[in-house]
């Protein structure tokens, strides 16, 4: 006689965990659409933006290259609004390297103690300035590879730096600029490198040049982490976000 074989019931099947959002994300969560775009609806997005931000520049305040490079690095983490308000009074008495050196270390950090990570900042300021000094002859340098190899200039920074300058069409890719990529489709990579590759793949050249401060102006007072303006965005029926953030009560619709 043969026994009967015993079966085991198995608990409830845990669902798959939920991919982790990338670590420069905040606020709503995103799709992940496929990739590339519809070329006529990535231009359209592009022309929409051209119409009502014909001349897009930073909101960080700088008086020369030297000062643009001390702003965007001290905004490493923090707002443009705060640094501003520390760089108002900073560059009245130091805005070349010179001066930057004669303020020193402990000059500084007064002038920046409102922003966050300030004394790491006030390091790398006060050691790129000499750099500047000492290999330069103080006169920034406005190469990718130069401003990279100064303290605390990274990728991001240099980008920013050479596409406010008018010397490169770099895309630096922050918070905003990757929150407005993925909702919008127009990237769906899972770092801000890859991003930026891909968007260089996908923006056309005559909308290179300003794409970086459209999107990241567009993230800062529209497309937003939290509650983006829907009912309020120029481009809301060409995102391919916009019904999921509508139903999912994400979305400012009113």
């Amino acid at each position: 006689m043969v026994k009967p074989v015993r079966i085991k019931a198995k608990g409830p099947i845990k669902p798959e965990p939920a991919p982790k959002r990338p670590s420069v994300m905040t606020g709503a969560a995103i799709p992940n659409w496929g990739w590339p775009p519809d070329e006529d609806r990535v231009e359209q997005i592009f022309e929409r933006l051209a119409r009502v931000m014909p001349e897009p520049k930073t909101e960080l305040t700088f008086h020369n290259p030297y000062t643009l490079v001390v702003a965007v690095a001290l905004s490493a983490q923090a707002t443009d609004v705060s640094v501003n308000k520390a760089t108002d009074r900073l560059f009245a008495v130091a805005d070349t390297p010179q001066t930057m050196l004669a303020l020193g270390e402990d000059g500084l950090i007064p002038f920046i103690a409102s922003i966050g990570l300030y004394r790491g900042k006030a390091r790398n300021v006060i050691a790129l300035s000499r750099i500047v000094m000492d290999q330069y002859g103080g006169e920034v340098p406005l190469t990718r590879e130069a401003l990279q190899a100064l303290p605390g200039v990274g990728r991001k920074t240099a980008s920013v730096v050479l596409n406010e300058l008018g010397i490169e069409a770099a895309i630096a890719v922050d918070t905003h600029v990757f929150r407005v990529s993925h909702r919008l489709g127009l990237a769906n990579a899972p770092t801000p490198d890859k991003v930026e590759a891909q968007l260089f793949k996908v923006v056309s050249d005559a909308f290179l040049p300003k794409a970086h401060h459209w999107l990241i102006l567009h993230g800062r007072y529209t497309c937003t982490a939290r509650k983006p303006d829907c009912a309020g965005c120029l481009i809301s029926d060409l995102c391919p976000s916009r019904a999921g953030l509508v139903a999912t009560g994400e979305a400012r619709t009113g």
